[in-house]
């Protein structure tokens, strides 16, 4: 054995077996995809957990917002502790927390207790993955190898979600609701156990946390994404929502005071500097704003219109994940040729074009006719997109400001996504409303004297006029969600430029620094 292996066997925090890049990736994206399942896969399961539980309606929001809140707002945190006590130590710390937590939601018996362990998940969450973007940079070097690497997390992000709604839909119609939280314990005991065997320690660089940044950041956030979720239950004009958007204003401006003229800031603010990096992070934010609504809605159509059990809605998302898969494929090949714009601009404008073909959508619509198609378009769209953002966004950044850079576009995709589907919300129930004020006469005039008493009861209009209250309602909450793919779009136009570095980057042939 010669003496450098022995120095290389010494090594603190060595992967006890390296050379293995297929099986490090294999349990970042595991982890990727757990972080992300969990976004969609308690969706379908809802109402049985509010029966279970005896959740009223308006509580058993906080089953997703309390996941929500915890996870958005303490991404850059989570981000900043893997660059300063060790990327391995802190996603293991996550995986670890994400698992427990996921175990006692699973064993609740009262609401608070699902409520405290989704909270928790959160944060969880919010400390392994931004932390798992990280160890890519830090794994695999820069170029080729790097480019499939994100690939392939960017695929996993992209396509979790409908994933979870299959997931969700199976496991909730063969076995339980419990079991949408049970299913993550044994992933993360595997994930647990692999990540010292693959996966190399960070080299852990000397600093202290921006405490009062980490605050400031946290709590705007989740004020920010608490004001909008509450805006769409309770309107615009609610006391509570307009508080709520004034002191996220406050915080968040605070935040930025104090990340000006702190010596080790927890979001450096020279990231923001380079206009590509700044206008990935406004499409990521646009794009998934769109891409939260898109499924939630189309989840609500398949199921109350075309009446799809939980599994036909999870099965009807499948083609959803392929055309994503097959984008990300596409662009992550052609990076190093083309650079990223034409990838934002392309995938933008398809999606654009899908949910405005998804604004035509009507009680007579058909998942052939009328839905799959502009799904697939948009998730095309999506594909093209992931991989570019995720590349551009990392591009250039340094080794000990990845997990700051990495963390800071994971929350756009979080916080996009919050605020995006609340602000659909928002329009889908005023929407409804309206619709519903036109609808009540004509139910009146044709229902049976059996519906008449049901409705009075209920205040629920039953099909055919319930039918056409909902479909109203989702196509015209798809009119703001395409106004967000064009802000996207305009922003890959005006913002993004493709300088040589760039494509000497992606190709793995960028020489020393200043050349």
């Amino acid at each position: 054995m010669t003496t450098s292996q022995l120095i290389q066997e010494s090594k603190p925090g060595a992967a006890r077996r390296e050379g293995h890049p297929g099986l490090a990736l294999a349990v970042i994206a595991a982890c990727q995809l757990m972080v992300v399942l969990d976004a969609t896969i308690v969706n379908i399961a809802l109402p049985h957990i509010q029966d279970a539980l005896k959740f009223s309606t308006t509580d058993l929001t906080w089953v997703v917002s309390a996941y929500t809140l915890t996870f958005g707002g303490l991404l850059l945190l989570g981000g900043r502790a893997g660059d300063i006590l060790g990327r391995r130590r802190v996603f293991m710390t996550g995986i670890l927390l994400f698992t427990l937590a996921s175990l006692l939601g699973g064993l609740a018996q009262e609401p608070w207790q699902l409520l405290a362990a989704r909270a928790l998940q959160g944060v969880g969450g919010a400390i392994a993955s931004p932390t798992a973007l990280a160890l890519i940079t830090t794994t695999f070097p820069e170029g080729p190898e790097r480019n499939r690497a994100f690939a392939v997390f960017a695929g996993v992000s992209a396509g979790g979600g409908a994933i979870g709604l299959l997931a969700g839909g199976m496991l909730t119609e063969w076995l339980d609701w419990r079991w949408v939280l049970f299913v993550n314990v044994p992933i993360g005991v595997l994930i647990a156990v692999l990540t010292p065997m693959y996966i190399n320690e960070s080299e852990r660089h000397p600093g202290r946390f921006d405490i009062a940044g980490a605050l400031t950041s946290t709590a705007g956030m989740a004020t920010l994404v608490y004001g909008f979720i509450r805006s769409a239950a309770e309107g615009w004009r609610d006391g509570i929502t307009i508080g709520s958007f004034a002191a996220a204003l406050l915080l968040l401006l605070s935040f930025a005071f104090i990340e000006s003229r702190a010596k080790e800031p927890i979001t450096p603010l020279k990231m923001f500097a380079d206009r590509n990096r700044s206008g990935t992070y406004v499409i990521m934010l646009s794009l998934a704003a769109a891409m939260f609504g898109m499924f939630f809605f189309i989840v609500l159509f398949v199921q109350n219109v075309l009446g799809y059990t939980p599994i036909q809605a999870g099965l009807a998302f499948l083609p959803v994940t392929a055309a994503i898969g097959i984008g990300a494929a596409l662009s992550q090949r052609f990076l190093p040729v083309l650079g990223p714009k034409p990838f934002m601009m392309t995938g933008s404008a398809l999606v654009a074009l899908g949910l405005g073909w998804l604004t035509f959508m009507n009680p007579d619509s058909t998942y052939v006719g009328g839905i799959l198609g502009p799904m697939l378009v948009f998730a095309f769209g999506m594909g093209l997109n992931f991989v570019t953002l995720t590349l551009t966004a990392v591009s250039g950044v340094a080794q000990h400001e990845a997990g700051a850079a990495s963390g800071l576009l994971n929350v756009t995709q979080q916080v996009g996504g919050s605020l995006g589907l609340s602000i659909l919300t928002t329009v889908f129930g005023s929407a409804s409303r309206d619709e519903a004020k036109k609808q009540v006469p004509k139910f009146m005039t044709g229902s049976s004297p059996e519906q008449k008493a049901e409705f009075a009861k209920t205040h629920q209009l039953p099909a055919p006029w319930g039918h056409d209250v909902l479909a109203h309602g989702i196509s015209t909450a798809f009119v703001p969600a395409v106004a967000m793919a064009v802000l996207a779009l305009l922003t890959a136009t005006v913002v993004i430029r493709v300088r040589k570095s760039d494509l000497d980057a992606l190709a793995g042939t960028a020489g020393p620094a200043g050349a």
